[in-house]
């Protein structure tokens, strides 16, 4: 129990060894303190303890009185694939500091980022552009450890056209047409995030398959695709908001569309008939959904966005008028949920 309750500490060192450069001055190999921490700017003796700490985690290892990273410390680099940097940069700033007032959240139900920093978040990314780096690139670094798990046990092959609703800078999209050259995307999202979609489809040499179009996918999204993707878009919403989305997708799709949701799925005792759970996850896979369902509920609030399990997907899609037809749950704990029009 005292390490549950002692585990924060875990989350700041980290966080406070990425904000000074910690990882970058190991990378190249076994360093010494003092040379690292003149490196960084830190106090020789509060390092040391630091990464004795760092080292009992299996972050860096210590040899002959020098430190070097691990497999495990070196996604803390920022151009290790799947990097955990821009996360660590996140949590270094007010999304962490989000986290002492969450007895705030648990007493009222509102959210504690709002109540600390008096906006919500996705308003306050706006005012804040390093800050919106951050998180862009969190979820990027995010959706590249999952790519290869989601393409291993979901087939793209059948779908033209595809839309990437709230498709965010568009690796998504272009890592799927990437892998299904017979396809066409369209990338939709808000203005302010279209333009980094567009310089994406540019640089991936997809202009001629792809378009970037600006957006609210609560009013309306392209119409006639054969596929709708939305990836981590309804866990940043409540219940009426993701059903107001989903019936926007719905009213675009023609009678042979699909939606497919993909995003965390908490553990729950049942689940509906039909769901394939493909072997492998662990510890992990129980516990990241939990865990990010709480962040959630410090950013959102308890009416906002949150994490579910695959029963309260479908009973969401069944208000927007879809039936699941096929889902899975990957070793990750990442669900993917296809979806048809409800057939009378």
């Amino acid at each position: 129990m005292r390490m549950l309750l002692y585990g924060q500490l875990v989350s700041k060192v980290l966080c406070a060894a990425v904000r000074l450069g910690v990882p970058e001055a190991l990378s190249g190999g076994g360093r010494r303190v003092a040379e690292v921490a003149r490196e960084v700017g830190a106090h020789t003796v509060a390092l040391h303890r630091l990464l004795r700490a760092l080292a009992s985690f299996d972050v860096v290892e210590e040899a002959d009185g020098a430190f070097s990273l691990t497999s495990l410390g070196s996604t803390l680099l920022p151009d290790t694939p799947g990097t955990a940097h821009p996360t660590a940069m996140l949590l270094a700033n007010e999304v962490g500091a989000t986290w002492a007032e969450f007895d705030h959240t648990l007493r009222t139900g509102d959210s504690a980022f709002r109540h600390l920093h008096g906006s919500s978040l996705f308003d306050h990314l706006e005012r804040q552009p390093e800050r919106r780096t951050d998180f862009d690139l969190s979820q990027e670094a995010g959706l590249r450890l999952e790519l290869d798990e989601i393409f291993e046990f979901v087939t793209f092959d059948r779908y033209q056209s595809i839309v990437d609703v709230g498709g965010g800078n568009g690796h998504l999209m272009c890592e799927l047409l990437h892998r299904t050259p017979g396809s066409s995307g369209v990338i939709l999202d808000l203005s302010g995030t279209v333009s980094l979609a567009e310089k994406r489809v540019a640089e991936e040499e997809l202009t001629h398959r792809c378009t970037a179009l600006a957006g609210d996918f609560f009013i309306e999204v392209s119409p006639g695709a054969d596929l709708y993707i939305l990836s981590h878009v309804l866990h940043d919403w409540g219940d009426e908001d993701a059903v107001k989305i989903l019936r926007t997708c719905a009213s675009a799709m023609p009678d042979s569309g699909r939606l497919m949701v993909i995003d965390l799925a908490m553990t729950s005792p049942t689940a509906p008939a039909g769901t394939s759970r493909a072997p492998g996850g662990g510890e992990g896979s129980r516990h990241l959904p939990a865990l990010m369902d709480l962040y959630m509920l410090s950013l959102f609030g308890a009416a906002g966005g949150r994490e579910r399990t695959t029963d309260e997907f479908v009973a969401l899609l069944s208000r927007a008028g879809l039936d699941a037809e096929d889902i899975s749950v990957l070793p990750s704990g990442m669900a993917v949920i296809t979806a048809r029009a409800h057939i009378s």
